[in-house]
């Protein structure tokens, strides 16, 4: 059984053999264990650092292209040279790599296809309380809509088995983590956590300047997430929305007709008529690209579970 290490970097030349220190080179009923750097446009001296390290493999992207895309190259590559288990773990070394083992250990033994690495979140001393309060409350929403029961759902500190690598078809340009949950949990794939332990911080995160970035882009990637593969349930909600608002008018247009209104009175209560049609019409509206959301959703899956299987087959060993 082959496991790959793979490490998106970005400038990591200071960082990197603290990474590789941690690393496990033996790991029991794993025969081969082989690690990969996967740069993404470093301007420092990352390479000849992971030259210098002995790493197995080095994949140069030229350009900065993002974490999402390091990450799809390195599994896509480790698929190739016939990786059984893929480990993905951050080049700035927050994650202890002595735990590898806890994390390749499920996938051994058949009982898993991702495994996430769930840091000590309450107990984490350089997570501020705001901090905190969001990592858990963003990953509750993510349980939610991935069907998935991960603690610690922006963890990069992965295990991937062959099986879960052919479905992955990563969309996202700002990072994987939610994604790749999310496709597991819609693919049936079988997700679970461990507990792992944290290095202290090297440096500030790459992927966004602040915390109310992080909300911000990470609540618009669960958003789009969740139109991608349930587009029929919100739209149905949206349409749902504006049709109990329509009734309401409509309830009260009756009312103050019927009820309210003199007899010898000239009002109409047009108004009202005319905004209960346009929430009718955007309600109506809402089902019908919901219905036809699920038609494109469908015809995606087909189309991923062919790609899956060209996969298979030019990857086979």
């Amino acid at each position: 059984m082959k496991l790959i290490i793979q490490i998106p970097c970005f400038n990591e030349e200071k960082t990197l053999p603290l990474v590789f220190a941690d690393l496990p080179k033996e790991i029991p009923q794993i025969n081969t264990i082989e690690y990969l750097v996967i740069d993404d446009g470093s301007t420092d001296n990352t390479i000849e650092t992971a030259k210098g390290l002995g790493v197995h493999h080095i994949i140069q992207l030229g350009s900065n292209r993002g974490l999402a895309y390091a990450f799809s190259a390195g599994i896509k590559y480790a698929l190739e040279v016939g990786a059984d288990i893929v480990v993905n773990t951050d080049g700035d070394n927050q994650y202890y790599g002595g735990d590898i083992e806890k994390l390749v250990k499920p996938i051994i033994e058949g009982n898993s296809d991702i495994v996430v690495g769930c840091r000590p979140i309450l107990k984490h001393k350089e997570f501020s309380p705001v901090k905190k309060l969001f990592q858990l409350l963003g990953s509750w929403v993510l349980r939610r809509i991935s069907k998935t029961r991960v603690k610690d759902a922006p963890s990069g500190f992965r295990a991937f088995s062959r099986e879960a690598c052919y479905r992955f078809f990563i969309y996202s340009s700002f990072s994987y983590t939610m994604e790749t949950l999310i496709q597991a949990g819609n693919s049936n794939l079988r997700v679970q956590s461990v507990d792992v332990s944290v290095n202290p911080k090297t440096r500030n995160s790459r992927l966004f300047k602040n915390i109310f970035e992080h909300i911000y882009r990470s609540a618009g990637t669960m958003l789009a997430m969740y139109i991608l593969y349930r587009p029929g349930r919100f739209f149905f909600l949206i349409g749902t929305f504006f049709n109990s608002i329509g009734l309401a008018l409509g309830i009260r247009y009756l009312y103050l007709v019927f009820v309210v209104a003199k007899p010898d009175t000239d009002r109409t209560y047009l108004p009202s008529l005319i905004l209960l049609a346009i929430l009718a019409f955007w309600g109506i509206i809402s089902y019908l690209i919901g219905i036809l959301g699920e038609l494109i959703k469908s015809i995606r899956r087909q189309n991923e579970e062919l790609l899956s299987n060209q996969r298979r087959m030019m990857y086979t060993k």
